[in-house]
């Protein structure tokens, strides 16, 4: 029998689900970042980011499937992303994380991994040193 992925491990569709919904609902009311999302466009993110964290830790390739290389960095280059967005996009996700485990249940190891993966994947997501 072969090891559950980690996308299993985190309990799977309904973990991301959770995971996803509540940080793009900080994300809606945050005046800094809310117009990165224009009002047609937040709940095809909310899809999109779930499907790829889905991906990323070992679920479903619906990501890859319908949209190809994840190329996270040129599809946010249109957006001014300084240390001050990436630290309320922290924020919400850090809140969303804690809802989700709050809700869902979540090893310990499985937390430490996933909440460094978001400091690092927000890092990179910086394009300008404004802010």
């Amino acid at each position: 029998m072969s090891q559950p992925t980690p996308y299993e491990q985190m309990g799977g569709a309904p973990f991301f689900t959770t995971l996803v919904h509540r940080f793009y609902e900080g994300v809606g009311a945050d005046p800094a970042l809310r117009p990165m999302y224009p009002d047609a466009d937040l709940e095809p993110a909310e899809i999109r980011l779930r499907m790829f964290l889905e991906q990323y830790w070992g679920g479903p390739t619906t990501y890859s499937d319908e949209r190809g290389h994840p190329r996270l960095r040129m599809r946010h280059h249109p957006y001014v992303i300084d240390v001050a967005a990436r630290d309320r996009w922290l924020t919400h996700m850090g809140a969303a994380l804690d809802h989700a485990i709050a809700v869902h249940g979540l090893d310990p190891g499985m937390e430490q991994e996933l909440r460094a993966y978001l400091v690092t994947a927000a890092d990179a997501m910086v394009n300008t040193a404004a802010g």
